[in-house]
């Protein structure tokens, strides 16, 4: 959803990643590039490159070298939920004045107006949708990282 958004808000957008079987999806959903992220050259090719990296990420990895492809004063924005702390040196954030931060999904407001830019530029989620019976299946699916998008269960033949 994160490509969506930046598309419709008018930005250039790459994608990173480790799994190249993503590059296809990734240009589907808007990206102008993809960087295959296990090829080191290419990701420090990218030095002093980008205003803004979106982080969604929720596995550790290492950030310093998407922190080293900002340009100066720019930001590395935390959405993933990593489960073990950063190392960071603070050499490439202070020469390069860029700034580490987090963020939740926000309040109502910022909801709602997320909402609205959704329905007013055509944004729509990616969804798989399973029967009840599925459940179990899914739930083994997502735990072997076999889950393109996001499960959506259909409800319509719960009894009411």
């Amino acid at each position: 959803m994160g490509v969506k958004f930046a598309v419709a808000m008018g930005a250039e957008v790459t994608v990173f990643s480790t799994s190249p079987s993503k590059e296809a999806d990734s240009k589907k959903l808007g990206a102008s590039k993809f960087v295959l992220t296990t090829d080191e050259s290419a990701v420090k090719a990218l030095a002093n490159s980008y205003d803004l990296i979106l982080d969604t990420v929720s596995a550790k990895h290492e950030i310093i070298p998407y922190i080293l492809a900002l340009v100066p004063h720019g930001v590395f924005a935390i959405v993933g939920a990593p489960p073990a702390p950063y190392s960071v040196s603070g050499m490439p954030l202070i020469l390069g004045n860029r700034t580490i931060f987090g963020s939740t999904i926000g309040g109502i407001k910022e909801t709602q107006e997320m909402t609205d830019f959704c329905a007013e530029n055509n944004i729509t989620s990616d969804v798989e949708v399973i029967k009840m019976e599925q459940v179990d299946e899914a739930y083994e699916r997502t735990l072997k990282s076999d889950v393109k998008y996001r499960f959506v269960i259909d409800v319509k033949a719960f009894k009411q």
